[in-house]
């Protein structure tokens, strides 16, 4: 269970209605077969050993016996296989009869747990067979040991400490307050439901909901397994529809009207990290629960989850223009705010014809359209230098000009080769007093801009490059309102794209389709041969690379270690571990040297669940250590 990944299955087998040793081994085969895929927990569906459709054969002895008989032998052919095994059967305690799911591991019967409710409604009729069950657990004798019965019961291993298991059985997901609630509050990190779900039209789609919002609410991952076509009798039909869901995230489902075993990998640290960082979360001992060991071998944990290259970005072309004009939307109304808030007259953009100062000034547009002001008072400034090309130039005043806004050049290498003379700088030596003199220079002059023309100066810098602290202290760094502060660069991108996408400018779309193929360059350094010298990714490396950096280092909490294994999965063919791990140094020293930038960033839009304001989500000090980090980083 390295890095808190557990590996987890719910299947559907084949089974033939009240005959138990049939479905005895059909259970055991796909045991044996997820014990092959190191498969530490298989759930299987409700009442499967004798199947879920017995009808009123529940009330005959003989089919409770065969149940029985089965169950013991279901622990004893699968007990020196490393696994976790949760199987549903008919049992009666004290001359009552519950629907009950039996939890197994290492050749022990580990505890039963009872369904607390029982419907009786529509094509359901429980209360004709079963009893409500009782959450107090108390013990039944199984086969020559004591086995806890009762709904209150968590399971946990020493090989995983954030393991902690409790179950539910189908209609207890669907009611008003799901046992699994108390569960997880008790301390469940992982909830199992063993369900006899019958398929009507649309259903499928509610059941999803159900899972994917109770595992979101919870923090917790959650395993459906649902009868398949072998109950299917009479009036109803049932398709197998099973999930593993973490989070409110479906990590795998099964075809329907087929009868499949899927697997993932639940993130269990991932999980904690969620319920730690949320005060309202409250986890706490409980009496009324009791908690049971159980017996799982440390291991590795080979992934087959899905890890997002661009966590950042949505990877479904819908979701990702939903996304987009959201981002947008948020942006644009906190610029709206702060400038009728200010009254101020006018924004100033400093324009380069790349990526950030063109969402600035989409973002900027947008804000003067829903205050209903004249583009004509937005100032866009474009300020060559040294290293201006003529194609960012080109785009930049091409930009500008199309989106109607006004346009003003003020060329500053007159103004940074006096500077040089003042602070004796050799113009020749292209150092960073070279690339911050031009920097702080645009800044000077945005601001007086904005203090002659009764406006605001609006930042363009964005959250990756405050991550790796690569903006001018005073320079770009500042500006009155920074309305990319909560957006990564590899987002920025698509923003811009679906901006491009949208206009029936075609001068407007054809220089957004320019940038967006422009090297990202602060552009600090003279050309060579007309072209852009100085690319950024060369110098601190792939933003690709850092953006998933820095999404699990804030997002979850996630060690060096663990991140390097979900960039090698997401970056598998792009990159092999040497380049990954040598930019994972890179960002881990620049994010921890430069935060004294970010602890006095000016006000900005949060749009994610990831931002780096000083006043919200991350209060870090300036001055604080990464040794730790780093000594785990060599050892990698």
């Amino acid at each position: 269970m390295k890095d808190g990944f557990i590996k987890c299955a719910a299947a559907t087998t084949d089974i033939r209605v009240a005959d138990t040793d049939y479905n005895a081994e059909s259970i055991i085969k796909a045991v044996n077969d997820a014990a092959k895929k190191d498969i530490k927990l298989i759930v299987f569906p409700e009442l499967c050993i004798t199947g879920y459709t017995c009808g009123d054969l529940f009330l005959q002895k003989a089919l409770l016996d065969g149940a029985k008989e089965s169950l013991i032998r279901i622990a004893g052919d699968t007990k020196d296989l490393d696994i976790i095994i949760i199987v549903g059967l008919p049992y009666a305690v004290n001359q009552k009869l519950y629907n009950c799911a039996t939890v197994i591991n290492g050749g022990h019967i580990k505890g039963l747990v009872p369904k607390l409710n029982i419907p009786n409604y529509s094509e359901f009729y429980e209360v004709r067979h079963f009893t409500a069950g009782a959450k107090r657990a108390e013990y039944v004798n199984i086969n020559g040991e004591e086995v806890p019965f009762g709904a209150n019961i968590l399971f946990k291993t020493d090989a995983c400490e954030d393991f902690v298991l409790a179950v539910e059985i189908c209609e207890d997901l669907w009611t008003a307050l799901p046992p699994s609630t108390n569960h997880a509050a008790a301390g469940a990190t992982v909830i199992a439901n063993l369900s006899a779900s019958n398929e009507i039209i649309a259903k499928d789609e509610y059941r999803e909901l159900l899972v994917k919002s109770q595992s979101a609410r919870l923090y917790c991952g959650y395993i459906y397994s649902s009868a398949g076509y072998g109950e299917s009798t009479t009036d109803l039909v049932f398709s197998g529809d099973n999930m593993v869901a973490e989070n409110g995230t479906i990590l795998a489902r099964s075809k329907r009207f087929q009868n499949e075993c899927v697997y993932s990998e639940l993130d269990l640290e991932r999980l904690v990290s969620e319920r730690k960082k949320s005060n309202t979360y409250t986890v706490s001992a409980n009496d009324d629960y009791i908690s049971v060991s159980l017996d799982i071998t440390p291991s590795e944990t080979k992934l087959t989850r899905h890890v997002e290259r661009l966590p950042f970005v949505p990877s479904d072309n819908k979701k990702r223009e939903k996304r987009s004009e959201e981002i947008l939307s948020i942006q644009s109304m906190g610029l709206k705010k702060r400038l009728d808030h200010t009254r101020a007259k006018t924004a100033v953009v400093g324009v380069s014809g790349g990526l950030d100062s063109t969402l600035a000034l989409l973002v900027t547009a947008r804000a003067f359209d829903s205050l209903r002001i004249d583009r004509k008072n937005i100032i866009a400034v474009t300020m060559p230098c040294f290293g201006t090309t003529d194609r960012t130039y080109n785009n930049a005043v091409n930009f500008a000009n199309s989106l109607g806004v006004t346009l003003k050049e003020v060329n500053i290498k007159d103004a940074v080769n006096q500077h040089f003379k003042d602070i004796e700088q050799n113009p020749n030596e292209y150092d960073v007093t070279y690339e911050n003199s031009q920097a702080r220079e645009r800044t000077q002059i945005l601001m007086d801009i904005a203090n002659k023309n009764g406006g605001l100066v609006i930042g363009t810098g964005d959250m990756s490059e405050l991550a790796l602290g690569w903006a001018t202290y005073n320079g770009d760094h500042m500006s009155m309102y920074g309305v990319n502060v909560g957006v990564p660069k590899t987002l920025i991108r698509y923003l811009v794209d679906y901006e491009a996408n949208r206009t029936n400018n075609e001068i407007l779309k054809k220089t957004l389709r320019d940038i967006l193929d422009t090297p990202v360059s602060p552009e600090l350094l003279p050309p060579e041969n007309g072209k852009i010298s100085q690319k950024t990714e060369h110098i601190v490396g792939p933003y690709e690379l850092h953006d998933f950096f820095l999404y699990h280092l804030m997002r979850f909490g996630s060690t060096p270690g663990k991140i390097l294994r979900l960039a090698e999965e997401a970056f598998d063919g792009a990159y092999d571990r040497d380049v990954i791990l040598a930019w994972l140094k890179v960002f881990y020293r620049r994010f921890f040297a430069q935060q004294f930038k970010r602890s006095c960033l000016p006000d900005g839009p949060k749009v994610g669940s990831v931002a780096l304001s000083p006043r919200g989500d991350w209060r870090m000090p300036s001055d604080a250590s990464y040794k730790i980090w780093a000594k785990e980083l060599e050892r990698l």
